[in-house]
C-alpha cells in the first residue's frame, strides 16, 4: 500500500467521523449513550488528520503514527458499529471508513 493511498484513506475517515460526531450529537436522548461515540470519533478525526500529515511529508515517525492510527480507527469502528445496529446510517458509514482506514494504514506498516 501507497502512502498517497494511507492519506486518503485518513482523510475519508476525519470526514466521516465529523459528520457522526454532529450526527452523534443531534441524536443525543436516554435510550442510547453516544458519549463514547462522540469522544471516539473525535479521537480518530484527530489521529486520522495527524497520520495523513506525517504521511505527507515523509515524516520519521509516520509508521508509528499509522499503527496508532489503525488501532484508534477500530475501536472508532467497533463503538460505531453499536450504534449502526440499530439503524443509524451515518455510523454505519463512519465504522466502514474506520475499518477500511485500519486496514490501509497496518498495510503500510507491514510494508
Amino acid at each position: 500500500m501507497n502512502k498517497e493511498a494511507c492519506i486518503e484513506a485518513c482523510l475519508a475517515c476525519v470526514k466521516t467521523c465529523e459528520a457522526c460526531v454532529t450526527n452523534c450529537v443531534t441524536k443525543m436522548d436516554h435510550h442510547m449513550d453516544r458519549t463514547q461515540c462522540i469522544q471516539l470519533c473525535r479521537d480518530c478525526a484527530e489521529i486520522c488528520t495527524t497520520c495523513a500529515r506525517l504521511c505527507a511529508r515523509d515524516s520519521q515517525f509516520a509508521m508509528d503514527l499509522c499503527k496508532l492510527c489503525a488501532e484508534v480507527c477500530k475501536a472508532c469502528a467497533a463503538e460505531c458499529e453499536k450504534h449502526a445496529q440499530h439503524g443509524d446510517e451515518v455510523c454505519a458509514r463512519c465504522a466502514e471508513a474506520c475499518r477500511h482506514c485500519a486496514e490501509v494504514c497496518e498495510s503500510m506498516v507491514a510494508a
